[in-house]
C-alpha cells in the first residue's frame, strides 16, 4: 500500500508531475512551469471531514457518570478538533488511527493521531486489526529519533527479538505492571526508539513496557467506508478520492485554462516611439526610459509615429471555460460521493433546508451514513480503552456498558422538525418524555427518567 498512500498524499499537497514540469518552446528552451490548483483532492477530505464531525458529536454511555466523564475529558483535551484532522488524513490517505498515549507520572491518558504513513498493522483478520505499531519522530536532547510504539495484547515476550524474553530484555526495565497473571488479556504499549543510524536509544522518563489494563484494544484504525480494491486482504483502507484522480485533474485543468485565459486577455496597449524618453546607457547607446505596469501590457512600436496609441483587447473564452470547469466539479462529486450536484456553482444550496438537501441528494446521505457507522465504531471503540486505563490510574468509573456516538446530522436532516415531531408525540402520550431526553440529549435511562419526573412532561425537552 506504500506507493499508493504516497501518491494520494502528493495529490492532496496538489504536487507531481502534473503540476510542477518542464516544456520546451519553438527554439528548444526548456522552461519550468506551474498548473495553479484549487487542492481539489483536500477540498474533498475537509467536506468528509465537516460533515461527519463537529463539536455538536457527542458520545454517550448507558452510565451517565461515564457520558458525564467523556464530555469534560473531551472538553479538556480538545478530541473533537483533533479528531476532525485526523478524519481529513484519513479519509485522504484511505487510513488513519488513534491511540492511547499514557502519562504514568502524571497519571494522564491522552489520544494521539496518526496518519497511514505512522500506521503499521501487526496482527489482523477480516474483522479487523487486534495488534498495531505506530512509528513517529521524536526529539531527545536535540537529537531526532525514531519512536515506535506497539500496542500489543497480553504479557507474553517482547517483540522486537524472538530470543529475547520480557525478564531479560531492557524493555522490560523500569515502571510495568506484567508481573501478574491478570495481563494476559490486556493491552500493554512497548515503546522503543532509534537514532538515525538505527541504533537504539533510551531516554530518560519513557516506559519501555507499560499495561494499559485494558481488555479492549488501545487503538482504533479510522478509515473510510470504502473496499480496498487496490491491495487484496491489506488492513489498509482506501482514499475516497481513489478513482476520480482523473476528476481531479480534469478540475484543475479547467482551473488553471480559466486562470491562465484571464491573465493572457488583459488589454493590450501599443505605444508609438514619440511616447518614450530616452537616456544614455553609460556605454554610448541610448535606450528608452520604459513607464508603467512591467506586466507585458505596455508594448512600443518601433520606428513608428502613426496612431500614437493603439489598443488591443483579446476576446476571452472564459464562458466556455467556467461551463467546462462546472463539469468537472459536478464529476468529482459523483465519483467522491457527495452527489452529482454538491459542488453545483449555479446551485450552491446555502438557503436550502435540510429537507430539500435530503431530497435532492440521496447519495449523499446514504454515503454519510455508511461513513458515519465506521467511524462510531473507531470512536467508541477508542472510548472503551480510555475508560479502562484510566481506571487502571485510579479513577474510579462504574462499566460504561454500550457506548454509542450522536452525530449531528443536522446539515442533512431537519432536526428541529423531528424534535418538534417528538415533542407532539410527548404531549399525545405517544412518546415517554424520558425517551425524548435519552434521544436528543445523550442521557441514560435512569437519568432521563428522573429529569422527566422532576417537571412537566415537555418541559426541558428543547
Amino acid at each position: 500500500m506504500e506507493p499508493h498512500i504516497r501518491a494520494w498524499d502528493r495529490w492532496m499537497r496538489a504536487l507531481g508531475d502534473f503540476y510542477d514540469y518542464r516544456d520546451t518552446d519553438g527554439v528548444g528552451r526548456v522552461y519550468e512551469v506551474h498548473r495553479r490548483s484549487i487542492h481539489p483532492a483536500m477540498r474533498v477530505c475537509r467536506e468528509w471531514e465537516s460533515l461527519l464531525l463537529n463539536d455538536r458529536t457527542q458520545v454517550a454511555c448507558e452510565e451517565q457518570a461515564c457520558t458525564n466523564w467523556l464530555a469534560a475529558w473531551m472538553a479538556r483535551t480538545g478530541f473533537l478538533a483533533s479528531a476532525q484532522e485526523c478524519v481529513v488524513r484519513a479519509f485522504g490517505l484511505g487510513t488513519g488511527a488513534w491511540a492511547l498515549w499514557v502519562d504514568a507520572g502524571s497519571r494522564e491518558v491522552r489520544v494521539r493521531r496518526y496518519d497511514a504513513r505512522m500506521v503499521v498493522p501487526l496482527t489482523w483478520d477480516e474483522e479487523g486489526v487486534t495488534e498495531c505499531a505506530f512509528v513517529t519522530r521524536a526529539f531527545w536532547r536535540g537529537r531526532a529519533v525514531d519512536q515506535v510504539q506497539l500496542h500489543l495484547k497480553g504479557a507474553d515476550d517482547t517483540f522486537f527479538s524472538p530470543g529475547e524474553s520480557s525478564a531479560s530484555d531492557p524493555l522490560s526495565a523500569g515502571s510495568s505492571r506484567l508481573t501478574d497473571d491478570e495481563s494476559e488479556g490486556t493491552y500493554r504499549i512497548v515503546t522503543a526508539c532509534f537514532d538515525q543510524d538505527g541504533n537504539r536509544v533510551e531516554p530518560e522518563g519513557v516506559c519501555p513496557v507499560y499495561d494499559t489494563g485494558s481488555p479492549w484494544p488501545t487503538f482504533s484504525i479510522v478509515k473510510p467506508a470504502i473496499d480496498n480494491t487496490r491491495v487484496d486482504m491489506s488492513p489498509y483502507g482506501q482514499s475516497v478520492f481513489a478513482d476520480a484522480v482523473d476528476a481531479i485533474q480534469a478540475v484543475d485543468l479547467c482551473y488553471d485554462a480559466m486562470m491562465s485565459e484571464i491573465d493572457n486577455g488583459k488589454m493590450r496597449v501599443f505605444l508609438s516611439d514619440v511616447m518614450f524618453d530616452v537616456e544614455r546607457d553609460g556605454k554610448g547607446g541610448r535606450v528608452s526610459i520604459p513607464f508603467g505596469r512591467q506586466d507585458c501590457t505596455v508594448f512600443r512600436k518601433v520606428m513608428s509615429t502613426e496612431d500614437t496609441i493603439h489598443e488591443f483587447a483579446p476576446t476571452l473564452r472564459t464562458e466556455a471555460q467556467a461551463r467546462a470547469f462546472k463539469v468537472a466539479l459536478r464529476t468529482l462529486g459523483d465519483l467522491c460521493g457527495f452527489g452529482i450536484n454538491y459542488f453545483d456553482l449555479e446551485n450552491v444550496g446555502y438557503v436550502k433546508t435540510a429537507t430539500e438537501v435530503s431530497a435532492d441528494n440521496s447519495a449523499l446521505m446514504r454515503n454519510i451514513r455508511r461513513h458515519e457507522r465506521a467511524l462510531e465504531g473507531a470512536i467508541a471503540g477508542i472510548c472503551r480503552a480510555l475508560m479502562a486505563a484510566e481506571r487502571g490510574l485510579g479513577v474510579e468509573l462504574p462499566d460504561e456498558g454500550l457506548v454509542r456516538v450522536a452525530f449531528d446530522d443536522s446539515i442533512i436532516t431537519d432536526t428541529t422538525a423531528e424534535k418538534r415531531q417528538d415533542m407532539d408525540e410527548v404531549a399525545a402520550g405517544l412518546l415517554e418524555p424520558w425517551e425524548y431526553r435519552a434521544k436528543w440529549r445523550g442521557e441514560d435511562e435512569a437519568t432521563a427518567r428522573t429529569a422527566a419526573r422532576s417537571g412537566p412532561s415537555a418541559a426541558g425537552l428543547g
